[in-house]
């Protein structure tokens, strides 16, 4: 009769280190999610106030400069956030793997062909379009209340 802890795959110090590997690159990539965010709206706002005050930008090109920084930082937030999710994909495939199949990859290309994994899909995912779609809408309301 086999005992329950010998059905389960083996977790090895192999296996913890490439999990470890992978969890830190996870937790780089929602660092850098989480200051992108910080930097697009102390930039936006900071733009928008300089602009508003007629100091240093004339409006045609304030606009322009504004919405590019948020087209900007919309993309990156996109991107950033597409491949913590293929990182993600891959701690889950090596989750699954016995101690024997460990290679120590990286690789995350099987992942980034997934439709729902490109950054131009996941820019529109609801967390990111909220985000960034209440910015774009702000950035064009708000001179509308003058």
């Amino acid at each position: 009769m086999q005992t329950q802890s010998e059905n389960q795959p083996t977790h090895g110090s192999n296996k913890i280190a490439h999990l470890q590997m992978i969890q830190g690159v996870v937790d780089r990539m929602a660092g850098n999610l989480f200051y992108l965010k910080g930097w697009s709206i102390t930039l936006l706002a900071a733009l928008f106030a300089i602009s508003e005050s007629d100091a240093v930008l004339s409006d045609k090109w304030a606009n322009a400069l504004l919405f590019v920084l948020l087209l900007l930082f919309w993309v990156l937030d996109g991107y950033f956030l597409s491949m913590e999710r293929c990182f993600r994909d891959l701690y889950d495939k090596v989750r699954k793997m016995n101690e024997e199949e460990i290679d120590f990859s990286m690789n995350i290309g099987e992942f980034i062909k997934l439709r729902n994994r490109s950054p131009l899909y996941t820019m529109f995912r609801p967390t990111l379009l909220g985000f960034y779609g209440v910015l774009l809408i702000a950035m064009f309301c708000i001179p509308l209340l003058k």
